[in-house]
């Protein structure tokens, strides 16, 4: 573990072009599912969005924290859970809570809300939280962090193409019910390939220090998804929008974190380490928590 602060992992700016690339369809292929109806209905109730967006932006980076500050991990490993805590909600986010049995529809726009959130909360969370300790201060200091670089490339692989599906999706309605199903299988296929070919190159580092990181990644996944529980509870949303505000906040798109670290912190080792390991335990925690869920029926 002594090394995991200094280890720069593998990943080449071909690679890098590729996983902004894949991340853009991904998102793309949810937002073949919106149009500008979708947003304008939550307008005249957008309590679940916004207590989700409460979640999502302000309790998770705040619990995020706690965590660190309590447990003092390796400084690479706090800015790791810092930054992932600091990105929207993942995209299997709305897979997962349909077969919950939650609010589908009010997870796909807390999904497109956050996105467009993003621009601003992502990085100016990283730049708040990772300020405050000073062992990230540290790094961040280093490293030079531009936010508006960061806000581009969000915009860039997240923004874009929400905009692009969301158009496409109302001007050719027939074309993208054709292709909705099937994009979203090839293209969350195609990125599940790509990140374990990307941790496949750096096995060794990875197997060295996922133990390390593996407990940390769990508590705070379970952090996450206990947060959303609570906060959807007191503010009285039906058990039907809790169910995707509390998958929402604990599924959380650690591709774009990943892309963010081998963008701006060279593919630092526990930064890297932690949001590939978030990758694959929040989509086991959340199907599994979605099995539980889907036993019994959420009032509406």
């Amino acid at each position: 573990m002594t090394g995991i602060d200094d280890i720069l992992l593998n990943f080449s700016p071909a690679s890098l072009t590729l996983l902004n690339a894949i991340l853009a369809v991904v998102m793309f292929s949810i937002a073949i599912d919106l149009t500008i109806e979708d947003f304008r209905r939550l307008s005249h109730g957008p309590k679940p969005v916004l207590v989700g967006l409460f979640s999502q932006f302000v309790l998770l980076p705040v619990l995020t924290f706690a965590l660190v500050w309590l447990t003092a991990p390796h400084p690479s490993i706090a800015l790791g859970l810092i930054l992932v805590a600091a990105c929207p909600g993942g995209n299997i986010s709305n897979f997962i809570t349909h077969r919950a049995g939650g609010n589908a529809a009010l997870s796909v726009s807390m999904t497109a809300f956050a996105t467009v959130g993003a621009i601003i909360m992502t990085p100016a969370n990283i730049a708040l939280w990772g300020s405050l300790y000073p062992p990230t201060r540290a790094i961040l200091q280093e490293t030079h962090i531009d936010p508006v670089q960061i806000a581009v490339t969000v915009g860039l692989m997240l923004i874009l193409p929400l905009i692009l599906g969301v158009t496409l999706n109302m001007r050719r309605p027939a074309l993208t019910a054709r292709l909705r199903r099937p994009l979203q299988l090839v293209s969350m296929g195609i990125f599940v390939a790509f990140i374990i070919l990307a941790l496949a190159a750096n096995w060794g580092y990875f197997l060295s220090f996922a133990g390390a990181v593996a407990g940390l990644v769990i508590l705070h996944n379970g952090l996450a998804l206990g947060g959303g529980w609570v906060v959807a509870t007191l503010t009285r949303l039906s058990p039907y929008d809790r169910r995707a505000v509390t998958i929402e906040t604990g599924i959380q798109n650690s591709g774009l974190g990943l892309v963010l670290i081998f963008a701006f912190f060279n593919g630092l080792g526990g930064m890297a380490v932690a949001a590939a390991f978030w990758g694959i335990w929040h989509a086991i925690s959340g199907l599994g928590l979605a099995m539980l869920m889907a036993r019994t029926e959420a009032a509406r």
